[in-house]
């Protein structure tokens, strides 16, 4: 098949890229012809709330990988557009996650699908943003509108895409993040991390939005700090505000938890990932709300057992007993999940069974599950 993948990759930093990176990688393996169309403007300064949209490593060379993407010129969606209906690709394959690239996204979907020939399919990680605004259900119909077929990773994504269109949508779970490499010895990560291995450590990952709950987990880090049960533990916070940080660094003064909640307040480089994922006992995933999480698929990539609350699609990716436990999105129900976590032999069966069910998460079957859609939607 000849196929356009169009969304965030490199020089742009992050899962989203290392998705759609990799997504290509596979296709490719398989034989098919990809091309990755990206952006030469993601967000706008003014709307980012990272220190940097980009890296500046080398692109990688089995890829190939276009910057023509300017998602604030309606001209150049059409000009865009116009190229990948000249092209006739068997489909182009988007990456939705905000409604801020609907305006964009679906402007390109409804020129290049106007030869008759190329049919749009969209990876979709959520349909309602975890932020609201008023734009977002008219942005999101004219986007949504724009699509032949959808793959979505969790239930609640389904239940919401199914209020603004009716066309074909099949499930496939989340893969692992293999980019991210292999464990390390504990030891070898708490040298590469300045940690000392003598403590145990829990793992909150990724970058910091309200949403996620780190105010939940702090509050819940007090109470077993006050209980007596963190002599010997240290809370890592590994990631990048995406909000205001000063109510959280208020709340870990508050509490008087300086010296246990270790902050690394910066986007984690992909080469780094593993070291945190390896020194960690296990991560935590106090979200509020949620669809999915990229980061239940790095723990699953590191055999790393894992909290989280019971919102969204997380428990249907965390089964409750198995590879960690889902609590209530409460200090209380936080806290008491930490403490389960370190009862007699339970890490180590839940690191066993991540072993086991991590062989439901591949990139081979996401992209026969596309396939699979393109051919639904193609008849």
């Amino acid at each position: 098949m000849k196929i356009v993948i169009l969304g965030p990759a490199h020089p742009y930093r992050g899962g989203l890229a290392s998705i759609m990176e990799i997504m290509a990688r596979t296709f490719g393996q398989r034989g098919d012809e990809v091309e990755i169309r990206t952006f030469t403007l993601q967000y706008p300064a003014l709307l980012f709330p990272g220190e940097s949209q980009t890296v500046d490593t080398p692109p990688p060379a089995d890829l190939h990988i276009t910057r023509c993407v300017n998602t604030v010129n309606p001209l150049n969606w059409w000009r865009v557009g116009r190229a990948i209906r000249r092209e006739r690709p068997d489909f182009v394959l988007l990456k939705y996650w905000t409604p801020f690239m609907a305006p964009c996204f679906g402007t390109i979907a409804r020129t290049a699908r106007r030869n008759g020939h190329t049919k749009i399919l969209c990876q979709i990680d959520n349909v309602e943003p975890h932020e609201h605004h008023f734009v977002d259900r008219p942005f999101n119909r004219y986007f949504l509108r724009a699509v032949d077929g959808f793959i979505y990773m969790s239930e609640q994504v389904h239940h919401e895409l199914k209020a603004y269109t009716s066309v074909p949508a099949l499930f496939s779970p989340h893969p692992l993040f293999e980019n991210f490499g292999e464990r390390v010895e504990r030891a070898e990560a708490c040298r590469r991390l300045g940690l000392d291995p003598a403590l145990r450590y829990v793992l909150f990952f990724g970058l910091i939005r309200d949403y996620k709950g780190l105010d939940l987990l702090l509050d819940a880090w007090a109470q077993l700090k006050a209980a007596g049960q963190t002599a010997r533990r240290r809370l890592i916070v590994a990631g990048e505000f995406y909000t205001s940080k000063e109510p959280y660094l208020q709340q870990i003064a508050r509490h008087g938890l300086q010296d246990e909640v270790l902050l690394h307040d910066r986007f984690i480089p992909d080469a780094e990932v593993r070291y945190y994922f390896s020194a960690a006992d296990f991560v935590v995933q106090p979200y509020k709300t949620a669809t999915q999480s990229g980061v239940t698929q790095i723990a699953y990539q590191f055999s790393l057992p894992m909290v989280v609350t019971r919102v969204g699609g997380l428990p249907e990716i965390v089964p409750d007993g198995r590879v960690g436990y889902v609590c209530e999105p409460t200090a209380e129900g936080v806290a008491a999940a930490i403490v389960r976590m370190y009862e007699g032999d339970t890490l180590d069966r839940f690191r066993a069974n991540c072993v086991e069910e991590r062989r439901r998460f591949s990139w081979e079957e996401m992209c026969n599950r596309i396939t699979e859609l393109y051919r639904l939607v193609a008849r």
